[in-house]
């Protein structure tokens, strides 16, 4: 079955940096566009980021436009998400997701904070 597990969350001053990653299993890795969603407390899950299949593709929410770059390894069945200039607002759980598909991992929590 799909697992998806992220990792890689924390906590970090404003301004600093983090690097998600999420490893994927019980799919064909490959052949799926990938995506990281956020949701803080009290607020709706929000697309952040977007790969396609053969990473050739990206494409950002406009808050993180500039800041975050999503990239994946297909050896690896896993997809990155590097986070830089961090601000409080982008404090969220961080969950991946394969496009078209239910599952969801378990999250990963990045909180900025001074």
């Amino acid at each position: 079955q799909v697992q998806l597990v992220e990792s890689g969350g924390g906590l970090v001053q404003p301004g600093g940096s983090l690097r998600l990653s999420c490893a994927a299993s019980g799919f064909t890795f490959s052949m799926y566009a990938m995506s990281w969603y956020r949701q803080a407390a009290g607020k709706a899950r929000e697309l952040v980021a977007a790969i396609t299949g053969a990473g050739g593709s990206t494409s950002y929410a406009d808050s993180v436009k500039g800041r975050f770059t999503i990239s994946r390894d297909n050896a690896k069945n896993t997809v990155y998400l590097e986070m830089n200039s961090l601000k409080p607002e982008d404090t969220a759980v961080y969950y991946c997701n394969a496009v078209g598909t239910p599952q969801w991992g378990q999250g990963t929590q990045v909180t900025v904070s001074s």
